[in-house]
């Protein structure tokens, strides 16, 4: 039998996402394998389903966090901030999904404008409440105690501007995950971050950031595009410049973990330390890409006056991940913490969720896919590299076709040189190989050569 719901409870039904069961309003439809985003919004209560990859990866995260004391030291309390919780499913997968002996060590505060939001949150929160009850008391998790802000179920929900939200306490984890623009968040998030913490940024103005709307990238980040294949990178870049210099600005230096473009999203996050001299240096991993039609595109720190045609920035230049902990982003640990088990499923169906073995296979998938090359990826996308996109290669190389990407990246790494295929909606190399190794290793693997090829600039616009 499911739950009786009361007279205020909307009409609902159930999904799982993750191990976390949650609320669907009525008329949002249930999720399907591999959604892509945005999708359309449904009124209060809207999950965006193409938002779970990001928040399995959140997971993720903070459990490495807790488990491997790279924020705070083992045995050590961290304290967490949903700046922009909504109806607050990440949240709940947190108390949810990252292993219980470290319940007691995170603790969460929310925070929404929305009311609505919010009571959907605690309702939801309670009904369906984590295995492991988690008491803190207010006092104890908070500087000082706003007069919106309360306890509920080892989660402190407040109601506040969230530029407000992010200065109320020294946060080591924040996530700020607005609809649109990060930017307005960023000055106020730097605030609030303790001395050692961690920043996960969610943009989906994506027109903005890879220079699609240039009026809007140049208003809001700054920066300069140019619509091609280095567009994705190039929007993640631009948001981890703005992060990187905003940092900066409050004597802060980043660290970038990981950096992606997703579907409709950028999303970054980074180890931000406070450091004057190490801000003073910011402007040494701050560049413009310029492309080149003979040969590889390459980062500068200024464009000369004939470059600047071809160049979009200023971006990060730096490194976009950190080896260390992707590396344990595997596949096989994104099931163990989020697939959900065949208990969590039994006790989701006694609060009347409809699932089956469908499903199930859904659920798998979506997980694997949130993780997908990132593990065999960390070890070239944390260093200098080169992208390449795949479709691309047979007019640079000036050969017929392309080589399968697995047969390529194998062969380079034969060479001796990192490869492997990037986290992205189109087939992209990532690569340490200098240019004409890759080219030269394109036209062995086809085996033949288009006669008067002329190279193009990779540009698909």
């Amino acid at each position: 039998m499911g739950d009786a719901k009361d007279e205020h409870t909307p009409n609902v039904h159930l999904w799982m996402e993750g191990r976390t069961l949650v609320e669907l309003r009525a008329d949002q439809a249930r999720p399907t394998h591999m959604p892509r985003g945005p999708a359309k919004r449904t009124g209060p209560g809207f999950l965006n389903p193409a938002m779970a990859p990001a928040r399995t990866r959140s997971v993720l995260l903070l459990a490495d966090a807790l488990e491997h004391g790279w924020l705070v030291k083992p045995g050590d309390d961290l304290r967490a901030l949903d700046a922009m919780c909504a109806t607050g499913v990440r949240v709940r997968r947190w108390r949810r999904e990252v292993p219980s002996q470290h319940q007691q060590r995170l603790r969460i505060a929310v925070n929404d404008l929305d009311t609505f939001a919010l009571s959907w949150l605690e309702r939801t929160h309670h009904r369906f409440s984590p295995p492991v009850q988690v008491k803190h008391a207010p006092e104890d998790d908070r500087y000082e105690r706003p007069p919106n802000g309360r306890m509920v179920d080892g989660l402190f929900l407040m109601q506040q501007d969230a530029r407000m939200a992010l200065m109320e306490a020294s946060y080591q984890w924040v996530d700020i995950d607005p609809f649109g623009s990060p930017v307005p968040f960023l000055d106020s998030a730097m605030q609030g971050l303790s001395r050692t913490a961690f920043l996960e940024v969610t943009a989906t103005d994506t027109a903005a950031l890879t220079g699609s709307s240039p009026s809007a990238q140049q208003r809001r980040y700054g920066a300069r595009g140019i619509v091609d294949d280095w567009a994705h990178d190039d929007a993640v870049r631009v948001l981890l410049g703005l992060v990187a210099t905003t940092a900066a600005r409050h004597d802060r230096a980043i660290e970038p973990v990981l950096a992606l473009f997703d579907g409709h999203h950028v999303r970054v996050s980074v180890l931000v330390r406070r450091s004057k001299e190490r801000a003073s240096d910011v402007l040494q991993s701050i560049g413009w890409r310029v492309r080149d039609p003979e040969g590889p595109d390459r980062f500068v720190q200024h464009p000369s006056k004939a470059e600047r045609p071809r160049a979009s920035g200023p971006m990060w230049t730096g490194p976009l991940w950190n080896e260390t902990i992707t590396a344990r982003m595997t596949e096989a640990r994104a099931l163990e913490l989020c697939a959900p088990t065949h208990q969590d499923i039994e006790a989701a169906k006694a609060h009347g969720l409809e699932w089956t073995d469908h499903d199930t296979e859904h659920a798998r998938r979506e997980i694997v896919r949130s993780v997908r090359c990132i593990a065999e990826a960390s070890a070239v996308m944390s260093g200098p590299h080169r992208l390449h996109h795949v479709d691309a290669l047979p007019n640079r190389a000036g050969t017929a076709h392309g080589p399968k990407l697995e047969a390529l990246i194998q062969a380079l790494r034969d060479l001796g040189h990192l490869a492997a295929r990037v986290p992205d909606l189109d087939p992209f190399l990532a690569t340490n190989a200098p240019y004409e190794t890759v080219m030269e290793t394109v036209r062995q693997l086809v085996g033949t050569r288009l006669e008067n090829a002329q190279p193009n600039d990779g540009s698909t616009s």
